[in-house]
């Protein structure tokens, strides 16, 4: 009887085994290098057959728990319930990155049947009561069983998880919350659709070559490229993406197109069309919010963060305003400075938010004597890839070494495999550059395959990185921005804690807070501007000089550069998502008024707009950053004090304080809660003032 629920899980694996087609490569072994996901075979016909296979197989796997005779014990109720699921965790993480990085009319289409079927599986498994039952006897009797740190982390987590969810609720509330649960699917889905659709469907076409005046010609010959991709010869194509809208803002002189661009990507979502996010998004906030109140919280901002280390919104809310008050400040500064340049040149008009980044690049240049753009020659793609390989030698001996074997979805994506210090296998990294119709706007990082193990054998971690970088144009290769660099350097550090993550159960190998994900990432930033990696990594494309101690010199002066402006639109945007999760919110609740209000109270200058607005503001639209947008300078306070350790101990790649940050913030998330983990990396908890120092707002 003890193996029982094993056997009836393999007994129906192996029926499964048995009858698989190889029609369906999803459904079969991935006889590929290191597993990968067999992209050149996989269409798009290929997932709801796999979705559907893959719930039943889960929905076997739950029932065999739930069904089984023997008393509930961490073994045949607990870890066999993180096991559960696989195949149909391997098929989302598949269709998910691809309907993010390189979507299409059918898979978006794939998605709105989908989402609603695996949202009521997910419903199925949460509000199952004979599961949920023996969940909680195992809680109830954890202090008896002898479990390990880890193995009780595990339990904790999965009690957790269910309880947070409703699990325990009266079946009546148990049926509205699976009801609002669906919806809350649908909607987020049809945002995101929208927002892509509102990113996809604007384009700058300029025919007059007077009106490409002040911009750089790589910038003019990627736009005459997009021309052409677009059936627009002998024109240039200005888009929303941020390689080609960004430096059109700075560099143009043409103000009335600058605030044509700028207008179109503001309004993303809010221009009353077909693609309009306003109603669906006072929907999905107005069911966060009956949500939140049936699992017995004021709303759903106090829901999300109580399980965050910030703890309650008011924590948030204190500490936002703690770094707005100098940042704003900071920012006026930073206004009153281009004003005065627009007064010197008879501009005869007040700065607006369409203008910000023209004028701030003079005051770059007036103040710090440094273009933006006579750094791009040193800061290739490749360059800046191969910085970051060194960076993450030194500080963790790893190679990189590209599988041209190895299947990707596009052209452009490149797989490396990834070695340990000790030559082993650490795993599989797809590295995404570069910004198409089919590809979300932003960066981020995901998994094709956590790291777990399994009958004793460690699975190694599929990771892959998208970005929306510059491309290449003519004969140049693909010349990055400062911003993009560092956001290289952020993406790369998510893809290391992916990579490192060791523990032995999938729900907390790498479970860590949303406000202490980012530090994994934004650490690596401070690298990136350090004169000693930078002589290794930033070399001119065309002589491979190394970047001249001149030029580091008026980098690292500018550091403090627009970091007024940095701050504030970051800010009020956390602010603003904020708002939305504590207020009282209804689905007859004016968008724009109330984003107005939430300005007006906090003091936002209008010659700056959040960085995201409500009806774009990608991030909140799923679950994974509501009411938590803030995290990114959360997390700053720690990534800040964490590399103050590396500076203060003189060596940049200390062996002993990489060692000691893979393993306590890395590696070990299984075994750890955030505060913990970094007091035991770090010694004590953060101090605020080396982010206060590096933001200039001291």
């Amino acid at each position: 009887m003890k193996k029982l629920i094993y056997l009836l899980i393999a007994f129906s694996m192996t029926l499964f085994s048995c009858r698989q087609s190889q029609d369906n490569p999803l459904l079969a072994d991935f006889n590929t290098p290191f597993g990968a996901p067999p992209f050149d075979k996989i269409q798009n016909e290929h997932f709801m057959p796999a979705y559907e296979e893959a719930m039943r197989m889960h929905k076997a796997e739950i029932e065999a728990i739930v069904n089984q005779p023997e008393t509930p014990d961490f073994a045949n109720t607990i870890e066999a319930y993180d096991n559960a699921g696989e195949l149909l965790s391997q098929i989302s993480s598949i269709f998910g990155g691809l309907n993010g990085a390189n979507t299409n009319p059918e898979l978006q289409q794939i998605a709105k049947e989908s989402t609603p079927l695996l949202t009521a599986h997910r419903n199925d498994i949460r509000f199952n009561e004979k599961l949920f039952d023996r969940i909680r006897q195992v809680f109830d009797k954890r202090n008896e069983l002898n479990l390990n740190q880890e193995q009780t982390r595990l339990l904790e987590k999965v009690y957790d998880d269910f309880a947070r969810n409703g699990a325990a609720l009266p079946e009546n509330q148990r049926n509205e919350l699976k009801e609002i649960n669906q919806r809350i699917s649908m909607v987020s889905l049809q945002l995101s659709q929208n927002l892509l659709a509102e990113n996809n469907g604007f384009k700058l076409i300029i025919d007059n070559k007077d009106d490409l005046a002040g911009l750089p010609e790589d910038v003019i010959s990627a736009a005459a490229e997009e021309a052409r991709s677009a059936g627009h010869e002998e024109k240039w194509v200005f888009t929303l993406a941020k390689p080609s809208w960004t430096p059109f803002l700075q560099f143009s002189q043409r103000r009335d197109l600058r605030e044509k661009l700028y207008r179109a990507y503001t309004m993303r979502g809010n221009n009353n069309n077909e693609n309009d996010n306003k109603a669906l998004f006072t929907e999905l906030i107005s069911l966060r919010q009956k949500m939140a109140e049936l699992l017995g919280y004021e709303n759903y901002a106090e829901y999300f963060i109580s399980d965050q280390m910030a703890g309650t919104p008011k924590n948030v809310y204190d500490f936002l305003y703690q770094v707005w008050e100098p940042a704003l400040a900071k920012a006026i500064g930073e206004r009153n400075e281009m004003q005065a340049i627009i007064d010197r040149e008879n501009g005869d008009f007040k700065l607006e938010s369409w203008d910000w980044w023209y004028y701030a690049e003079k005051v770059r240049t007036e103040k710090y004597n440094l273009n933006g753009d006579e750094l791009k020659p040193y800061f290739t793609l490749d360059n800046v890839r191969n910085g970051i390989f060194t960076l993450t030698n030194n500080l963790y001996g790893l190679t990189f070494i590209h599988r041209q074997e190895v299947p990707v979805y596009h052209p452009e994506v490149q797989a490396y495999e990834v070695l340990d210090k000790n030559g082993s296998h650490l795993g599989l990294l797809y590295i995404d550059p570069h910004p198409r119709p089919g590809k979300r706007s932003g960066a981020w990082c995901g998994t094709y395959r956590s790291g777990s193990w399994k009958n004793g054998e460690k699975i190694a971690p599929i990771v892959t990185i998208v970005m929306n970088f510059t491309r290449p144009a003519g004969d140049q290769p693909a010349l990055l921005s400062w911003d993009e660099t560092t956001t290289f350097f952020h993406e790369f550090g998510h893809a290391l804690h992916n990579l490192f993550a060791n523990g032995h159960y999938k729900r907390t190998s790498r479970s860590v807070p949303r406000d202490f994900v980012e530090l994994p990432s934004q650490i690596l930033e401070n690298w990136a501007g350090e004169p000693e990696l930078l002589k290794k990594y930033a070399l001119h494309y065309k002589t491979g000089e190394p970047i001249p101690d001149e030029l580091i010199l008026k980098l690292t002066n500018s550091k403090y550069f627009n970091q007024g402006f940095d701050n504030v639109e970051y800010l009020a945007a956390a602010i603003l998502d904020l708002d939305w999760h504590t207020g009282i919110i209804t689905t007859a609740t004016d968008v724009n008024e109330f984003e107005k209000a939430t300005l007006d109270r906090i003091g936002m200058i209008p010659e700056i707009v959040p960085r995201y607005r409500t009806t774009n503001f990608g991030h909140i639209f799923g679950s994974g950053y509501a009411a938590g947008y803030y995290v990114y300078r959360w997390a700053g306070v720690l990534d800040a004090d964490a590399f103050y350790a590396f500076k203060e101990s003189g060596d940049l790649y200390n062996q002993e304080l990489a060692s000691k940050f893979r393993k306590f913030i890395l590696a070990e998330n299984a075994l750890w809660e955030g505060m913990e983990a970094y007091v035991k990396f770090r010694g004590h908890e953060p101090s605020i003032e080396p982010f206060l120092e590096r933001s200039g707002l001291k």
